[in-house]
């Protein structure tokens, strides 16, 4: 079986929420540990969470601060976090990652065990919810050099993944909303 790691990505600063959202608590629990808690629950091997914003704050509330990786450049955007976060997997053994954001509390464990099941290097895996695509995503090793070269601000892989006929759906809106929390009235009430 293909050893697959989890990327969490919360480095944001959280402007339209007001804050980090690495930092927001819902049910008693910080953002970033509960999508980290998703990653490893999930069976993600090894996890690294991908911090900016407040990093210090958030490394102090991971179970095992050496998974985070600061994404010196985390302003310029996602495409910073996603680099920074591929790159710190190279020197492990996983064959693909499962890429999560840390603003879906409405995606569980059971999604991430759905999307990268069968993963392998070659794998390009999205979540889709009620037809429409999502997250997580899951990228193969094969793919992450070049994603690396094209990820830049806010777009992240977006563009990359963007009519790639390879790209699989994995249809997750039974298991979950896969909504992000933009603002404070958008989480779970």
């Amino acid at each position: 079986m293909a050893e697959v790691a989890g990327l969490l990505l919360a480095a944001g600063a959280g402007r339209r929420f007001g804050g980090p959202k690495a930092l927001a608590v819902l049910d008693g629990e910080p953002f970033v540990v509960r999508a980290l808690r998703v990653l490893v629950d999930a069976g993600c091997v090894p996890v690294r969470v991908v911090l900016g914003a407040s990093a210090a704050q958030a490394r102090a509330l991971l179970p095992e601060p050496e998974a985070a990786v600061v994404a010196e450049d985390w302003e310029s955007g996602m495409g910073a976090s996603l680099r920074a976060g591929l790159r710190a997997l190279a020197g492990t053994d996983a064959e693909a990652a499962v890429v999560h954001l840390v603003d879906l509390p409405g995606v569980g464990a059971e999604v991430v065990r759905r999307v990268a099941d069968g993963a392998g290097e070659n794998t390009i895996t999205r979540a889709a919810y009620e037809g429409v695509p999502g997250h997580p995503v899951v990228l193969g090793r094969r793919w992450w050099p070049e994603i690396i070269a094209g990820a830049s601000g806010d777009k992240g892989a977006r563009d990359w993944l963007r009519g790639r006929h390879d790209l699989r759906l994995v249809e997750c809106g039974d298991l979950g909303t896969g909504r992000d929390v933009d603002r404070r009235e958008d989480l779970p009430g």
